[in-house]
This record gives structure tokens, sequence and C-alpha cells, in this order.
């Protein structure tokens, strides 16, 4: 099931068009990358989504209905231009953003004490806003987006700013956010995160959707058929319907070899092989999704 269904949805701004005819499918329960280069439409689409703005053309439905405003209150919304009131105290601040999100007094104020003892933020509760570091900020933004238990977390560069032990932190947040439920949507220009964590992705370029599918599936459908092979010695021949792209020495006197497979299959290249030398290790050389990004958006 999708929670959110992005159909033919469209957007300009005088004479220029920042979405043009795009359609998305987020599937509930995942976690699915938003991608594009600066300028390609993410930042549009995702105001259309939080209802900031309209779409001029298209529909937006989240969990089968049309996009409502009651919805919001289902969606938490992390944006890359952190938006906080300094001189407001941490505590003080994250009660009145979830009353904002309809919870109750007592609640509020319970959810964000768990939160901030779990984000190691508990002793900066009466302190204001400008006295912690822009990372510990960026904590504080992150509670303020999931504090209601959003069925939709939307979260743009969330780790922006982090050091690798708070990104590690957040990031095991987000994961589990999603087991307890949630669906979440990244929009990043960091594609080793894309890697670790997205199930989905979709490319936005100039405006409109270039490719959306399983992260899984995106990379067999742009694999090369090249693979790595470490074998003991050299090898004097390959199978008929291989190619030799590279070799160089490996480690111990070993040779690796960049070799593309044709119609025989690995199995080929490696019967072949075998026939001459010991294989130390083999595999196929998919590409990443960094490899597939620029490549896309270059064309």
């Amino acid at each position: 099931m999708h929670l959110l269904e992005v159909s033919q949805v469209s957007k300009h701004y005088a004479g220029h068009t920042a979405l043009n005819q795009v359609s998305l499918n987020v599937p509930e329960n995942s976690i699915y990358g938003l991608l594009g280069p600066n300028g390609a439409g993410k930042t549009s689409l995702i105001r259309i989504i939080t209802q900031i703005t309209g779409a001029d053309e298209g529909e937006v439905r989240f969990a089968g209905q049309p996009l409502q405003p009651q919805h919001t209150l289902q969606i938490g919304y992390l944006p890359e231009e952190r938006g906080l009131y300094r001189k407001m105290k941490v505590g003080e601040q994250l009660v009145y953003l979830a009353r904002l999100k309809d919870l109750p007094p007592a609640e509020a104020k319970t959810r964000v004490k768990a939160w901030l003892e779990r984000l190691e933020l508990a002793a900066w509760w009466n302190r204001n806003l400008e006295d912690l570091s822009k990372g510990m900020q960026q904590k504080v933004q992150f509670i303020a987006s999931v504090l209601h238990r959003p069925k939709l977390i939307i979260l743009d560069e969330p780790f922006s700013g982090f050091d690798p032990v708070n990104a590690a932190i957040i990031r095991d947040e987000i994961l589990e956010l999603r087991r307890q439920g949630s669906t979440i949507i990244f929009s990043t220009h960091r594609m080793e995160t894309v890697e670790e964590l997205c199930d989905h992705v979709a490319l936005i370029n100039r405006s409109r959707k270039v490719l959306e599918g399983r992260k899984t599936d995106i990379k067999n459908q742009y694999k090369t058929h090249t693979y790595t092979l470490l074998t003991r010695a050299p090898v004097a021949h390959l199978a008929p319907s291989c190619e030799l792209l590279a070799s160089q020495p490996g480690p111990e006197g070993t040779t690796e070899q960049q070799i593309r497979i044709g119609e025989g299959g690995p199995n080929a290249l490696l019967a072949t092989t075998l026939a001459q030398t010991e294989v130390l290790g083999f595999h196929e050389n998919l590409p990443s999704m960094h490899d597939i990004f620029i490549r896309l958006v270059k064309e």
C-alpha cells in the first residue's frame, strides 16, 4: 500500500516551471530517497505535500484520501533551513510545538522529556536554544519533527552539520521510527545515506521525474555486467563471451582483473578460469547510487 501518491503534479512560478507532471508513489513503512540536483524541484514538491503551497495541476493523496489540511497533523517535517525560536527555552519550545500538533499538555511534556533524555539533552530543558551548539539545535529540531508520532516524516538533509557520532544517533532513531510504523522521505545529496538507509528512491531533474523504484531494482537496471576476478596467477585466456577491461597486481602476488561478461554468464568465466588457476575472489560490480545519479543528471 502507498501512504503517499503524487499524480501528475505541476507547479509554476512567474514563468519558471518548478515541477512538470511529476508522479510518485511512496510505499507505507518505507524509507524513500527523494534525490535531485539543486533547483530540480524537490523543495517545491515537499512544500506541496506539507501544504505550505498548493499544486497548479495534479493531485496528492495521503493514505488513500485526497490531501486535506487535517493531514498535516500526521506529517512531520524537518526543513533544510532550520527554524526554531533562538530566545525560547528548549523544553518550553518543544512543548509548544507539540501542542500545535494537538497533543494534550501533559502528554506533550512527557514526550518531550523522553526525547530529550534519549538524545542526551535533558540538562538543557531550561536553556535558551541559542545557548546550544549547532548540532544540539538540530537534535532539538529533529525532536520537534517527530514528537507527535507522524505517519509520514519528511527529512530535508537531516544529517547536515552533525558529527559522525551524532549522525549515527539520528540514523538509529530514524530506523527505529520506521520499525514503529512511520514512513520516511529523505531529501538529500548524500548518496552514502541513500545507500545505507533507503528502500526506494526517486530522482527529479529539471522539474521532471526521471527515475523511481526499489533501490535494488534500479541498481540491477543500470548494472554494467562487469565483475572483479581475483586469482592466484594471471589468467592466460578468458571465456569467449568475456572482455578484459583492466588487470593489475593484487595482494601477495595475486592478480585482479575487471571483466565484462557476455552471454555465457559468470559460470562460463569461472569454468575457464578454474582450469588455469585458483580463484580467490569473484563479485559483480553493481553501480552505486552516486554513479547512477551522476549518469542520469549528466544525460
